[in-house]
């Protein structure tokens, strides 16, 4: 169990401390959605959560095989869908990894990535396109 405190700040601002470790972060409203866009949006956060599931559960694999995945990268896009409600519709989701990665590790890594929990967690509905992308 990981606990977390979430406090409203005003103005469609929130706080949330993460109790473990003392970090912090902070949200805003998004500009369409009636605020500044000055922080992620909760909604923001969903897919920085895939992105960085997806690296993380890649980094396991990658350090149980004794493969080097450092400077990996994922580059997130959200859509928003409006019906039947206001939702995160898609996550695009390119994922960066150096050349270095053996071959024949490529599509057990890339399973082992859609798999992550995040990704598990997320409505059916809700669309991931997970693309890998290797360097050389």
């Amino acid at each position: 169990m990981v606990e977390m405190d979430v406090s409203y700040q005003g103005d469609l601002h929130c706080s949330a401390a993460h109790a473990p470790s003392g970090n912090t972060i902070v949200t805003d409203a998004p500009r369409d959605n009636q605020g500044r866009g000055e922080a992620f949006s909760p909604t923001d956060l969903i897919g920085a959560a895939l992105g960085t599931c997806i690296l993380t559960i890649m980094g396991i694999y990658a350090r149980r095989h004794s493969i080097d995945i450092s400077g990996a990268t994922a580059h997130v896009t959200k859509e928003m869908a409006s019906a039947p409600a206001r939702r995160v519709g898609k996550l695009a989701v390119t994922v960066n990894l150096p050349g270095r990665v053996p071959q024949e590790h490529r599509q057990a890594m890339e399973r082992a990535a859609r798999a992550c929990p995040v990704g598990q967690s997320l409505h059916p509905e809700l669309e991931q396109a997970i693309t890998f992308v290797y360097a050389g």
